[in-house]
């Protein structure tokens, strides 16, 4: 792999407990790199990851951010973001209450609050049913038994297009083990980049697993994005929503999702750490 002018620094995003959270490497000088250089760097980790630069615009964002996974570019990573966002303020290099960035999806502010919180924003989601659930449910390994009664299966997103599937109980959510094949084959039959399957919803508690259509690797121990994505496909309650993900893959997560208190959209949360 070709040197990179700034090594990434490795961390764990949403950690709920040991050996939790979603693994993300930051390099946070990533001026001089270019696309396949990113990418290499992503395959290298195996893991998503977020890149640093200066803004294109000065007078509207402090900086830029561009994700890749190990197959290609993303236009918008929750988790890394987060990442990024608290890793410059450990540097010193993010003073001020808040950051604004731009992404590929356009722009996001990184909100920062006592003892080293942040939260990223998000647009407002967009929820549509998806009529044909054959090929989701096949490719999960479910059947409508397995579905929470009176619930239906959603598209819906902020950033990107989320399928979100009500499984029944969690004993049947933490037995998937879809073919990470057959996971593409429906994402891109139903215009989804990921599958979400939760259950729960007991005092704004959702437990949910994240299989994405085509990063490299078969699951997400934790998913921003599709966080966001639920808060609105179980209606933007007013408390928000507290969401463990990476339970069966022994990556405890927890990811907390709100309403923005200053804007139309969401706000995502979470701890971050350095991973030794």
């Amino acid at each position: 792999m070709q040197p990179i002018p700034s090594p990434p620094i490795l961390l764990s995003v949403f950690p709920a407990g040991p050996g939790g959270g979603n693994p993300c490497p930051v390099v946070l000088d990533a001026r001089g790199m270019d696309a396949e250089v990113m990418r290499g760097l992503a395959v290298h980790h195996g893991h998503e990851s977020g890149f640093v630069l200066p803004p294109e615009e000065s007078g509207t964002a402090d900086f830029r951010f561009r994700f890749f996974v190990p197959e290609h570019e993303m236009e918008m990573c929750g988790h890394a973001t987060l990442g990024a966002a608290w890793l410059l303020r450990a540097e010193g290099r993010a003073p001020g209450p808040e950051l604004r960035i731009e992404t590929l999806s356009g722009p996001v502010r990184a909100i920062f609050g006592a003892e080293g919180a942040v939260e990223v924003t998000q647009p407002p989601g967009r929820v549509e049913t998806v009529g044909d659930i054959t090929v989701v449910l096949s490719a999960l390994g479910l059947t409508d038994a397995d579905l929470r009664p009176g619930s239906s299966v959603l598209n819906a997103a902020t950033s990107r297009v989320k399928t979100l599937v009500p499984v029944a109980d969690l004993a049947r959510l933490h037995a998937l083990n879809p073919a990470p094949a057959r996971v593409r084959a429906a994402c891109e039959a139903i215009g989804s980049t990921g599958l979400y399957p939760w259950a729960g919803d007991t005092d704004g508690v959702v437990h949910a697993r994240q299989f994405p259509r085509s990063s490299g690797y078969p699951e997400d121990a934790a998913t921003g994005i599709a966080a966001a994505a639920l808060l609105y496909g179980l209606g933007a309650p007013e408390a928000g929503l507290l969401v463990r993900q990476g339970e069966a893959m022994g990556r405890p997560s927890e990811i907390h999702v709100r309403r923005d208190p200053d804007g139309p959209g969401c706000r995502l949360g979470g701890r971050v750490e350095l991973m030794s």
